[in-house]
């Protein structure tokens, strides 16, 4: 079978459905009293996808310390305007200020890349938080862990100590956090070397070199939600330090993430064409955007199989 951007969508969304959601234990600050519903396991955008909440403003959560509690399971929102798993949505033209180097390393990307996530390779940061999916967070006084749908994680001390700039190189890179009032502020650097291609800034193939340093300022304005301010540095790829803001809303009672396997059946890896198939000019990456309609009533999964 030849994967096709439409075959990519619909494992990332079987992905979703095999492994996003499912039971999990809510801390008591976080819950409001009312009755644990289960959600449902079905494959659709409500799973997905969060909902503004109604009613009066719940307020923050704080922690022993004082400060907001960030933990939570959060949901993505839609803006109108903005695309999905961009980095650069909040640029003009949804266009990043590439070096000519940039302008390359994109190139290779796009025909010589598989995406890293779709052979299982962790996103890393700054990518997860353009991601489409949710994500989990569990927040102590002294570590942040960032928890995400590929069984992936991140740890972040919040106990003092400095960057390293000798630390070993990783996809998330090394983070360590302080206090600015009510804002989290995160910083992280040190991260793999991405000349062969297997990080990604974003869902749309765009290069992180491993001199990029990312700053995250996250705030909880109150129970619902959660949003965050990040600058993105990266002298290598990049003519100028450029920003990211998105918030997400908290989900309903009862949902977080469970187990996934992502290489347990992701048994024709070997067919993924590079690049990250068509990016239209709302700039969204996904199917439809090759001149080709899709279909009104989706195809059964046998129907791939012929392509």
């Amino acid at each position: 079978m030849i994967s096709s951007p439409v075959s990519r969508r619909r494992a990332a969304y079987a992905a979703v459905a095999l492994g996003a959601l499912a039971l999990a234990a809510t801390a008591h600050a976080q819950t409001p009293a009312k009755p644990v519903v289960p959600p449902s396991s079905d494959l659709d955008a409500s799973n997905i996808l969060g909902v503004e909440p109604t009613g009066p403003s719940q307020p923050t959560p704080r922690g022993l310390d004082g400060h907001p509690d960030l933990t939570g399971y959060w949901k993505p929102i839609r803006v109108k305007g903005k695309p999905g798993g961009n980095i650069g949505k909040d640029q003009p033209g949804f266009k990043l200020p590439f070096t000519p180097a940039g302008e390359a390393a994109l190139q290779y990307n796009l025909t010589k890349t598989v995406d890293p996530e779709a052979v299982c390779i962790l996103g890393g940061i700054p990518r997860h938080n353009a991601s489409g999916l949710p994500f989990e967070i569990l927040h102590t006084p002294k570590r942040l862990a960032t928890l995400y749908v590929y069984n992936t994680h991140r740890w972040v001390w919040i106990d003092g100590r400095q960057p390293d700039p000798e630390a070993d190189p990783r996809y998330f890179g090394n983070a360590v956090a302080h206090w600015e009032g009510d804002e989290l502020v995160i910083q992280s650097n040190s991260f793999k070397d991405s000349k062969d291609g297997k990080l990604w800034i974003d869902e749309n193939a765009n290069p992180q070199s491993e001199k990029t340093t990312v700053v995250e300022r996250w705030t909880r304005p109150d129970f619902d939600h959660i949003h965050l301010e990040m600058t993105i540095t990266d002298p290598v790829y990049y003519t100028r330090p450029f920003t990211f803001s998105r918030t997400w809303v908290h989900g309903k009672p009862g949902e977080g993430l469970t187990e996934y396997a992502c290489n347990e059946n992701n048994i024709d890896a070997g067919h993924i064409g590079p690049g990250p198939g068509p990016i239209g000019p709302d700039g969204n990456r996904g199917a439809g955007y090759d001149g080709k309609a899709l279909p009104a009533v989706p195809p059964p999964p046998e129907f791939y199989d012929k392509k």
